[in-house]
């Protein structure tokens, strides 16, 4: 198991930018392959962004070019860079983690933050 924590959440106007950020734990973290996910009201919680041990990465269509999931191993932290905000990004997001990377991008890791607000509006 690995503790999670978000912070970084908001209000900011449409247009505007964000930085998520996410500390794990354990030292170890450089093994496990992290995402971000988020939950609007009223909607199935989805995925934002993932990134695996080695870099790689898988972002939503709908932040593509606007958002950038990063990974600071020595410091046990991930990171999602979010610009140009719309009102539709607005939702709670979870930073997750697993030893596995499909299974962080196709329903989440294991184990799952308690959520940063980040909401979007003039």
């Amino acid at each position: 198991q690995v503790q999670l924590v978000e912070s970084g959440g908001g209000l900011v106007q449409p247009g505007g930018s964000l930085r998520l950020s996410c500390a794990a734990s354990r030292s170890i973290f450089s093994i496990y392959a992290m995402g971000w996910y988020r939950q609007a009201p009223g909607k199935q919680r989805e995925l934002v962004a993932a990134i695996a041990s080695s870099g790689t990465t898988n972002y939503a269509d709908s932040v593509k070019g606007r958002f950038t999931i990063s990974r600071d191993n020595a410091n046990n932290t991930v990171c999602l860079q979010m610009n140009s905000l719309k009102p539709e990004d607005t939702a709670v997001y979870y930073c997750t983690a697993d030893y596995r990377y499909d299974k962080v991008v196709t329903n989440g890791g294991r184990n799952w933050g308690q959520g940063t607000q980040v909401t979007v509006s003039s």
